[in-house]
């Protein structure tokens, strides 16, 4: 009897040991990732490599952090895209309080399997951006830009009509926030099925989403997610730097300094190092334009503004291409990036300064080195010419001497002149010096 209560206690330990790791795979993980900030090819690219990675660790899903005040459309759709074709549930969570999911924001919520957002948040204002701006209240223009943005209107009420049948989703709010910029709470998105929960924070939305059915491309998947590992990826410091560089004033001040650069080099020609920063600053700066709605007008403008500034020190205006240049500066860098939206636009903060100091810069470091070109030369022999010395013997067409500079010189003169007279150097032949007397 002693023996067989043994062999019952080691056969519970033993079943106990080896269901243990079952029972730890069983609960998985959940992969998790932070996007703040504008929606950029950065942050496109960064989604769809941790729905990659989020594949391979085989997760219950993956959850994304969002808090976006919207970006760019090809940057959205790349990223939908990826949402439609995983083989993970995607779970958008608009966190912390105080987030929100606008634009294209609203888009990639509707796109996730399961949306939830925080208390304190808000969803919504999802009429498109383009490259090239416009936004909601551009008026007609006879360009046809209103009836172009009309068309990428009608195509994104499409575009995220689709996603709200897939998704199960309100498909009237949707079309108002594309057309309308209408914007809702949390609370008000729940309640009219624009979202599917509201969490107040990570461990709740798992604790919510556990045994939720997920439809992914025709396979029901069951989540398994409140006793789940989180496992955080964060961006590389390689694309920490390429998002900072979409800020568009980080691009504007880039864009200035390599302007910088290369103008200081040109005008003094072999100084290398500000060439060489100056097209790196340049190549970062026309990187960061990529990803922003520039206006090629608005950078012909600033160019146009440098080359005023640059006739300013080579030409006496009294100032008139010093003004003109402020003014082409000033209105290059308001027009440079051309959207209705705040993010997408160049701060006057850091514009009225970007055009005083570039006013400065030419007017008084490129103008320094302008002029150091034309001055006469001042040491060699080249320096001589002009001098005034003093003749320290009799001069003639054969032989003499001058001390000139605290040198003794030959020197020779087609007039004789007496010793101690004052002589001026109008040549330089080899080692001899041509003087003629000091009028």
């Amino acid at each position: 009897m002693k023996n067989y209560f043994y062999q019952l206690v080691l056969s519970f330990v033993f079943l106990f040991l080896v269901l243990m790791p079952f029972s730890r795979a069983h609960a998985g993980q959940v992969n998790v990732i932070q996007v703040k900030g504008v929606i950029n090819p950065v942050s496109a690219k960064f989604i769809v490599e941790s729905i990659d990675k989020a594949e391979e660790a085989k997760a219950e899903c993956l959850v994304i952090e969002l808090d976006t005040p919207g970006g760019l459309m090809t940057s959205m759709r790349q990223i939908i895209e990826r949402f439609l074709s995983s083989k993970v549930p995607i779970v958008v969570y608009v966190y912390p309080q105080g987030a929100r999911a606008a634009s294209a924001g609203v888009f990639i919520t509707y796109a996730a399997n399961i949306a939830a957002m925080a208390p304190s948040t808000n969803i919504g204002a999802a009429h498109p951006v383009t490259i090239g701006g416009g936004g909601p209240g551009s008026a007609p223009d006879t360009s046809g830009r209103s009836t172009m943005m009309e068309k990428i209107t009608n195509d994104a009420v499409a575009y995220i009509k689709t996603l709200a049948d897939k998704r199960h989703r309100n498909v009237k709010w949707a079309e108002e926030a594309v057309r309308k910029s209408v914007s809702i709470t949390e609370k008000e998105a729940l309640k009219i099925n624009v979202i599917n929960y509201i969490a107040p924070s990570l461990d709740s939305l798992l604790a919510m989403i556990d045994g939720e059915k997920v439809n992914l491309n025709g396979k029901t998947v069951i989540l398994n997610t409140k006793n789940a590992s989180i496992v955080y990826e964060k961006m590389n410091w390689r694309y920490r730097i390429l998002d900072k560089l979409s800020d568009p004033n980080i691009a504007y001040i880039f864009l200035l300094l390599g302007m910088y650069g290369l103008i200081f080099e040109l005008s003094n020609p072999g100084a290398i190092l500000p060439g060489v920063v100056g097209v790196i600053f340049l190549i970062l700066a026309f990187f960061a334009m990529q990803t922003l709605p520039i206006n090629y007008a608005g950078l012909a403008l600033m160019i146009f503004g440098v080359v005023l500034f640059i006739l300013e020190i080579k030409i006496t205006s009294y100032g008139l291409l010093t003004i003109g240049g402020i003014v082409s500066m000033t209105l290059g860098s308001l027009m440079l990036f051309q959207s209705p939206y705040p993010f997408l636009k160049v701060s006057l903060g850091v514009i009225i300064p970007g055009v005083l100091v570039t006013a400065l810069f030419f007017v008084f470091a490129v103008g320094l080195g302008l002029k150091a070109q034309t001055r006469r030369s001042i040491t060699g022999k080249e320096g001589l010419i002009g001098e005034i010395g003093e003749a320290i013997t009799p001069i003639n067409n054969r032989s003499g001497r001058i001390k000139v500079h605290g040198e003794i010189w030959m020197a020779v003169s087609h007039q004789p002149i007496k010793k101690g007279s004052e002589v001026v150097v109008e040549k330089v032949n080899h080692l001899k010096l041509h003087v003629k007397k000091q009028e």
